[in-house]
């Protein structure tokens, strides 16, 4: 069997798409179709169903992504063995974060133990990092209360409390906390739908059978922070990325107990990989978990 066509169809498989996993290879879209033509035609077998720009795999693609995925984690376990022999003195971590809070002090430990390793961070949702780390876009992913899911490995490390904040001119700013049911019919600043701030809030919001007024959707945290200091509406955020803003006035929930548990989460396929496995080595060092 030809190893360069089985390899050719799994990132296929694995991207969805032959542009993606053209540039996943590093090999030209032409080469690679010509590469998958050629493992179907030798075995006279149809392993695509083509959509548009995009591929769904038949029935027996499916059994052999089984395969494949197995194959290839094993092999990149055989030389991660041989990796770990030696000290990680190289290499490249990219990481996708939905708030620079809990993951720049992760790095920076990371940083001092393997100086030679090359970080990378990007930051988004917590819906838009979880796709990245689905599409390989990066390697660990840091964020709130990810659904369950097979392919992913999560290990929970930090909790989280919402509070609600206000301007300084705010008639809130001389009180310390607020019931969750003073923010229903309240002009609201939130991040976008895809945020899983957001989406606990409203969870909290829903199951009190409480309905805010306005809302304000901003697609960013710092947006978020300068919209309530303009006095556009209420803030809602966690705990950790309040920081300090003599601008801003923070209120605690003081009837409800509304929290995330924030994790890090690798695909469970690529545990073994050394720079991943260091990254969570170091994360039990200094997690938090259980709080």
């Amino acid at each position: 069997m030809n190893m360069t066509h089985l390899r050719a169809f799994h990132a296929v498989a694995a991207e969805g798409g032959f542009n993606r996993a053209a540039a996943a290879l590093n090999v030209s879209q032409p080469t690679l179709s010509a590469q998958v033509g050629a493992l179907e035609e030798r075995y006279g077998v149809k392993l695509f169903e083509r959509r548009g720009r995009g591929v769904e795999r038949t029935d027996l693609g499916d059994a052999l992504f089984d395969v494949t995925r197995r194959l290839f984690t094993q092999e990149s376990e055989a030389e991660q063995i041989l990796v770990a022999a030696r000290e990680l003195v190289t290499g490249q971590l990219r990481v996708g974060a939905d708030a620079p809070y809990h993951v720049v002090p992760m790095l920076a430990a990371f940083h001092r133990r393997f100086p030679g390793v090359r970080l990378s961070l990007a930051f988004g949702n917590s819906e838009q990092v979880l796709e990245d780390l689905l599409r390989r876009r990066c390697d660990v992913a840091v964020l709130a209360d990810p659904a369950p899911d097979p392919r992913v490995h999560a290990v929970p490390f930090r909790r989280d409390r919402l509070i609600a904040f206000v301007e300084r001119g705010h008639p809130w700013a001389a009180r310390r906390r607020i019931r969750l049911a003073d923010l229903a019919g309240q002009r609201l600043v939130l991040r976008e739908t895809g945020s899983r701030t957001r989406a606990i809030f409203e969870r909290a919001m829903g199951s009190a059978a409480l309905a805010p007024g306005e809302i304000v959707e901003i697609g960013s945290r710092e947006a978020v922070r300068e919209a309530v200091a303009a006095g556009l509406g209420i803030g809602v955020v966690f705990e950790s990325e309040f920081g300090r803003d003599d601008r801003l006035h923070a209120l605690a929930l003081r009837d409800v107990d509304v929290e995330a548990i924030e994790y890090a989460a690798c695909l469970s396929e690529r545990r073994p990989v050394r720079v991943v496995r260091a990254f969570f080595e170091l994360l039990r060092e200094t997690a938090t978990w259980p709080a």
